[in-house]
């Protein structure tokens, strides 16, 4: 891969794992909410990623080099299908006829785990960027 083509994929994974980020706390800002616009108690969201093929010029570019620039992008946005938690709270204004409040179902474990993989994530490709930057500075003062 050339250069320029390992900054399209360390740029576009950069983006994803901060949308996915933004996913992450928006889910733990979001662990208590029991009534949402559309009904019910807030459901987690997942980001799902799908790769990507670089634009069809710069593959005909370089066809004879048998490379291809690839990303990844944030693909879609699913909401967790996953049952809310019911706790007893009969006081409460959101509880049904039994007593029950459903809430999301929201780990802050699991959320902070994703939250760190996705900012450690982040830093690599930002790491990778910077070398490959580098890389370009140091082969442009060789060509001088």
């Amino acid at each position: 891969m050339n250069l320029f083509g390992m900054l399209q994929v360390s740029g576009s994974a950069l983006t994803a794992e901060r949308q996915r980020a933004e996913i992450v706390t928006a889910n733990m800002a979001n662990a208590e909410t029991t009534r949402t616009p559309e009904g019910g108690p807030y459901q987690r969201k997942l980001a799902v990623f799908r790769s990507e093929s670089a634009n069809r010029f710069p593959r005909m570019l370089t066809a004879g080099l048998r490379t291809q620039s690839v990303g990844v992008h944030v693909d879609q946005v699913v909401a967790d299908q996953s049952p809310p938690e019911m706790r007893f709270e009969p006081g409460h204004p959101d509880a049904n006829a039994q007593g029950f409040v459903a809430y999301p179902n929201i780990n802050p474990v699991n959320e902070m785990v994703d939250l760190m993989s996705a900012v450690r994530a982040y830093e690599l490709n930002s790491q990778a960027v910077q070398a490959t930057k580098q890389m370009i500075s140091e082969s442009l003062e060789i060509l001088k």
